[in-house]
């Protein structure tokens, strides 16, 4: 009786559950472009530009703007972006920003459809979500899975670390770059950026809480602003008895491997074999974490950089200039 009983209950939750992804692909897909690239010609024939590829993205506004990623279209010399209903529109780059995997095109006209942008940092594990994208040319293709994990890190192209990002086992392959992460009611939660070749069900997508942060900053400067002093460095622990007598709480540092002539940290007085243990009264524990400081906020202000020379602390002011673009 119990078992006759069961079925239509478990029809009836695959049946919610198709209804809620159908439904979402019906509202946000017409959203949803396929993009194609031209990169520059190669060294051999350098007045010849080859074709660079293909990802996904979505518009967000109804006067074209288009959320993609920074490897999708970085360095691209062309840009064409068909919507899914057929149309071909030239896109121009308003920006895009490698260290977060993110990019904003633009294509021509007023009122297409748009996604809803959704918040991220209300995503819970094991939360449905359903991925829309072109992967390896097949356009508006639909998976769905669930949020694996939150928080995840993750290195983008240009070497800096990712934080915050999004794992799915929603299926994402190559092409599905750039494409919307979406909850159960069509709202963008992620923009699908990467996944693990040669495994199953690891995928992972940047956030859209960093994504509309991003967004902001290329549609009003074409690019992000951070600080840069001019150091090469790599991470290396503390002597304990060095930490204990400074009463420290961090076991690692930043070790300078170099310092570039005329550059802030030279003007500090920054000097090889250095250890930076702090910054901007913040505690440094590793590149990644220096990196996560030098934030637009302090470029031209005077900062206290504090290292270790051999045995000697020091506090060196360094004032952070705007980093060159890769």
């Amino acid at each position: 009786m119990a078992t006759g009983t069961s079925i239509p209950a478990d029809e009836e939750l695959l049946d919610a559950y198709s209804r809620a992804v159908t439904s979402v692909v019906e509202r946000v897909s017409p959203a949803v472009v396929f993009l194609e690239v031209t990169a520059p010609g190669s060294a051999a024939r350098p007045t010849r530009p080859r074709r660079g590829g293909s990802g996904s993205g979505f518009l967000f506004a109804p006067d074209g703007l288009i959320l993609t990623n920074s490897h999708v279209v970085h360095a691209a010399t062309s840009i064409q972006a068909t919507l899914t209903d057929g149309r071909r529109l030239r896109a121009d780059l308003v920006g895009d920003d490698p260290d977060t995997d993110l990019a904003v095109v633009r294509v021509p006209g007023r009122d297409l459809p748009t996604a809803e942008l959704g918040d991220s940092r209300r995503l819970r594990v094991g939360q449905l979500v359903i991925a829309i994208g072109n992967p390896l040319g097949f356009q508006t293709t639909v998976t769905a899975g669930v949020v694996s994990a939150l928080g995840r890190s993750l290195r983008s192209q240009s070497g800096r670390l990712m934080d915050d990002i999004v794992q799915t086992d929603a299926a994402l392959n190559p092409g599905n770059s750039g494409g919307p992460l979406l909850d159960s009611r069509g709202r963008v939660v992620g923009v699908c950026s990467a996944m693990i070749l040669n495994a199953q069900g690891l995928c992972f997508a940047v956030p859209v809480h960093t994504a509309t942060f991003v967004a902001g900053h290329l549609i009003r400067d074409g690019r992000i602003r951070r600080g840069w002093i001019g150091i090469g460095a790599q991470n290396v622990p503390l002597p304990r008895r060095l930490a204990r007598a400074e009463g420290m709480s961090v076991s690692t540092g930043v070790l300078v491997t170099g310092v570039e002539p005329g550059s802030p940290a030279a003007a500090a007085g920054l000097r090889e074999r250095d250890v930076i243990v702090g910054f901007a009264g913040r505690p440094v524990t590793g590149v990644d974490e220096l990196h996560r400081l030098l934030t637009e906020g302090v470029i031209g202000v005077s900062s206290p950089l504090v290292v270790f020379r051999e045995l000697e602390r020091l506090e060196l002011p360094v004032t952070p200039i705007e980093s060159r673009p890769s």
